[in-house]
């Protein structure tokens, strides 16, 4: 059974704090803060310079945090070429791994690949891909990450037709009979959480909201956005 199929039935969204927001010379600290958080999945950007702006943490990183992290670990890789990268990110600790359709020609190839390392597999569109293009792969994947900012930087504006765009690539999934969940990233808050859940979303990666948004700090943080969604959830059931 993979992370996905188990969360499918959770009956509330993941949570997915973004460690590229937290205190990056304290990261031990922040995997074992979280430990006993309101936290599902533990998100990690990893960023090369070509494919995107910024360059972030890597291989090294995610293998000095691996043993302090409780949850999973949801690694994001924003890079050219990830196909030869990922038996490297499996290695180091990743349970998921998210790779974008527009880095990869190949991308049935590489779904496999990711799924025969034994990880979750997932594919990130960008805020100006449309997710009709995963009309023939998604009935492969285990998670679709949207993006709703522009890849490369934290802390930026969401993108508000993201919610329009979960929206429809829910009705693809029902449409070809996916399990996949559907994951954001990029602006998430207490502003727009509930309305992404409406929409669709299982998954809900949040970095600064979590980390520089409130003076309780993550934990308190996540605690409320949690109690937030399960409100919501009660509505809508």
């Amino acid at each position: 059974m993979t992370h996905a199929s188990a969360a499918r039935r959770r009956p509330e969204p993941l949570l997915a704090p973004s460690l590229l927001a937290s205190d990056l010379a304290n990261l031990q600290a922040t995997a074992e803060l979280l430990a006993t958080a309101e936290a599902d999945w533990l998100h990690f950007d990893v960023m090369d310079g070509r494919f995107v702006p910024n360059i972030s943490f890597g291989l090294p990183v995610l293998e000095a945090l691996r043993p302090h992290a409780r949850q999973p670990i949801d690694v994001h890789l924003m890079i050219e070429q990830p196909q030869h990268y990922l038996a490297q990110f499996r290695e180091a600790g990743a349970s998921n791994i998210t790779v974008h359709y527009e880095a990869c020609p190949h991308l049935h190839r590489v779904v496999e690949q990711i799924r025969g390392l034994g990880c979750t597999a997932g594919v990130a569109l960008n805020p100006a891909t449309p997710v009709s293009l995963l009309q023939d792969i998604v009935a492969d994947l285990d998670v679709v990450l949207l993006m709703a900012v522009n890849p490369g930087f934290g802390g930026q504006a969401f993108i508000p037709h993201t919610l329009h765009k979960v929206a429809v690539l829910k009705e693809l999934l029902l449409d070809c009979g996916s399990d996949a969940l559907i994951e954001v990233d990029g602006g998430v808050s207490a502003a727009n959480a509930s309305a992404l859940v409406q929409a669709g979303a299982d998954v809900l990666v949040a970095g600064s909201f979590v980390f520089r948004g409130g003076a309780g700090g993550p934990v308190a943080t996540l605690a409320a956005l949690r109690a937030q969604l399960r409100e919501g959830t009660t509505e809508l059931t």
